[in-house]
């Protein structure tokens, strides 16, 4: 409902608060297809379109939904601005039984009755589609009532037309209504819709021609057939949010949230490449500061063992002369060792006289080379006759520390090695 206040300067129109009741037939004639495609999904789709309309003329608007058929009357969602629960009560209705109008109304307006808001205005909309058994004075009676609580009735009648429907639905609508604050809209059977035909009636245009909340259906109207004409959805993530807000706002969330996941991905991959990069530019660094290091000491110790042997060639192949003339005194005093302990052997036994004489050779023949090694120890036992020979030789130094060791050591394995044949020849 509009209210109207004119000023000086313009015309504002007020819409009022409004808590809404519907009251739909689920009875057993709502299973016929003379309203495409079915009466029932015919008057589901008028009922949903109603519900969105209501709710966004006005932010404090309520709606309510509750069945007149079975076996009694059910309340199925008291007045509520949630349109996300008032559409979700609406599916899975069973169709059965017989309309019981009175009992409906008389619901619903107890359900209005209990309205958080009091400021609200109080209306009863009602889809009749199947037989009404009560009769007149009855629904004047309570049409009556309705007027007295300030409650406006509006009647959508369509389906069966026999047994005076129609005559008592007008006089129930003229019990109830006061400064025209009431609608009746007949409705044919044939090709047209139900919620099409509801759209340009007084139960969406309001008292005054025209609300906010039929205009708001009129363009949520247009947006789904223009839709349904380009073959696809006119709204975000192709949900309509008025006829179903939850599954738009948790689309739209799980929007939000892959994208901030995908946000995220990308910069952790960006942080680890920038680090990858840092660590190979690190590691490059320290590999070439390695091979420059090691260049210049590959190039010194090739110079350094390129004079090596050129410097001590001379020396060493004096050691070596002077090793092998030790090793060969030291070979000859075994050999006199084993000599003598051969003799002592043959001696053992004195009645062999060929041995005997064979040991006397062997003897000589010891004296003989003994004589010979203490000739060769009196020539190294002259220091100045080694000394001038030492200095004849090139390159070397008799008074080399290394040279002087060496030479004392001869002198001291020679006069080891003639005692020892002394040794030998007093034993012998």
């Amino acid at each position: 409902m509009a209210l109207v206040v004119v000023n000086k300067c313009r015309v504002i129109r007020v819409v009022l608060q409004q808590a809404t009741m519907i009251c739909i037939d689920n009875s057993e004639w709502m299973r016929n297809g003379d309203y495409p495609p079915t009466r029932f999904q015919a008057m589901a789709d008028a009922v949903n379109l109603v519900c969105g309309a209501k709710t966004q003329s006005h932010p404090e608007n309520t709606v309510g939904i509750l069945t007149m058929a079975g076996k009694h009357v059910r309340v199925l969602v008291t007045p509520t601005s949630d349109l996300g629960k008032i559409l979700a009560c609406m599916h899975g209705l069973q169709v059965g039984g017989e309309i019981n109008l009175t009992s409906g109304i008389q619901v619903a307006q107890l359900a209005l009755k209990h309205r958080q808001n009091k400021k609200q205005q109080q209306r009863i909309i009602v889809f009749a589609g199947s037989h009404i058994k009560c009769d007149k004075k009855t629904l004047e009676a309570i049409g009556k009532k309705l007027k007295k609580n300030n409650v406006a009735l509006d009647i959508v009648d369509f389906g069966e037309e026999d047994d005076g429907k129609p005559e008592k639905l007008e006089a129930l609508l003229a019990a109830v209504n006061s400064n025209d604050n009431s609608h009746i809209v007949h409705v044919p059977p044939g090709p047209n819709v139900l919620s099409d035909v509801l759209i340009s009636s007084p139960i969406f245009t309001g008292d005054e021609g025209g609300s906010g909340f039929a205009a708001a259906a009129a363009a949520g109207a247009a947006a789904a057939a223009a839709a349904a004409a380009g073959g696809g959805p006119g709204f975000e993530f192709g949900v309509d949010p008025n006829l179903d807000p939850e599954l738009a706002l948790a689309l739209r969330v799980s929007m939000e949230e892959e994208r901030a996941r995908q946000e995220a991905a990308a910069k952790r991959a960006a942080e680890e490449a920038a680090s990858k990069a840092m660590k190979e530019g690190q590691e490059q660094a320290s590999s070439s500061r390695d091979v420059s290091m090691a260049e210049p000491s590959a190039s010194a110790g090739t110079g350094t063992a390129g004079k090596g042997p050129d410097l001590m060639d001379d020396e060493t192949a004096l050691l070596e002369q002077a090793l092998a003339m030790s090793m060969d005194n030291t070979g000859a005093s075994q050999s006199s060792t084993l000599s003598t302990a051969d003799t002592h052997m043959m001696e053992a036994s004195p009645e062999d006289q060929d041995l005997a004489f064979a040991l006397q050779m062997s003897v000589q023949d010891n004296a003989k080379a003994s004589s010979e090694k203490t000739e060769m120890g009196k020539v190294l036992g002259d220091q100045g006759f080694v000394s001038s020979i030492l200095a004849s030789l090139p390159g070397v130094d008799p008074n080399d520390p290394s040279v002087k060791d060496l030479l004392a050591t001869l002198q001291t394995e020679n006069e080891g090695n003639n005692f020892e044949d002394l040794t030998t020849v007093s034993t012998c």
